[in-house]
This record gives structure tokens, sequence and C-alpha cells, in this order.
């Protein structure tokens, strides 16, 4: 009977072990709807999104970010996705509490909009100041 309890507590030591791992090649996955910025030491501007409330859904908007890092955080208890108006930009799902990657925003300034809520609306000033672009198309 004691030769059973040790070579069982010897086995469940052996399983925790590898368990544990501590330097096997297994591959990490990243979640498509927790998207995470690339460096924790960013200088990013923070755009965070707060509702579905039209113009008023990120904050800030107009953010002062043209030609600068920016991620958004999703402070709502909602999947989004933010894309720039012309498409050149996606940060993909954004679960709530999560934070999109880098993303540089156009010198110029830029409309964009959350593609799963198309109400939800913001812009970016332009790096030479003054007011974002008019915004025009089915996003405004």
């Amino acid at each position: 009977m004691r030769s059973l309890l040790v070579k069982f507590s010897v086995g469940a030591a052996v399983l925790a072990l590898w368990s544990c791992g501590g330097g096997g090649s297994s591959p990490t996955s990243t979640s498509p709807t927790s998207p995470s910025p690339s460096s924790s030491n960013s200088n990013a501007i923070t755009i965070g999104i707060t509702s579905q409330n039209g113009a008023r859904s990120f904050s800030p908007s107009p953010a002062t970010a043209g030609g600068q890092l920016v991620v958004f955080k999703n402070n709502d208890s909602i999947v989004h996705r933010v894309m720039l108006n012309d498409g050149s930009l996606d940060t993909g799902d954004i679960a709530p509490g999560a934070t999109s990657r880098e993303l540089m925003m156009p010198g110029d300034g830029t409309n964009y909009h959350c593609t799963i809520h198309p109400a939800m609306v913001g812009s970016v000033s332009p790096n030479s100041g003054g007011a974002p672009p008019p915004c025009q198309g089915a996003y405004c």
C-alpha cells in the first residue's frame, strides 16, 4: 500500500512539473478579440472607446494625434472594432477592457468609425494643428 502511495506521489509531481513547462516550444496564441499594444514602454496616445454615442463615442475626439502612434482602449462593456474611414487601418476586434495594437495616424489627420457600430465616429487632428479633415462618406 505504501509503495502504491509513493508511486502515485512521484507520478503527480512529475505531471505537475511537466505541465508547468519551463522552456517548451509551444506557440503562444493571441486572441483576436484582445489585441494589446506592441510595446509596454510605448509613448502612444490612448483614445478611449467610451460608448455607443455618435461623435462622443471616443475620448478625446478629435484627438491631437496626427502623425503619432495611437492605441484604442475599450472602456465599454462590448466588443468594438475601429477602422479609418478610408480603410487604411483596422484595429481588429477589441474586447471590453482590452487595448488595440499601436497604429500610426496619418499626419494630415483622419476620421474613423467602429465597424460593428457604424454610428460611432471619431477624428484625429493633423500634426500641423487645426481641425481634422472634413468627414466624407457613409460614416459621417
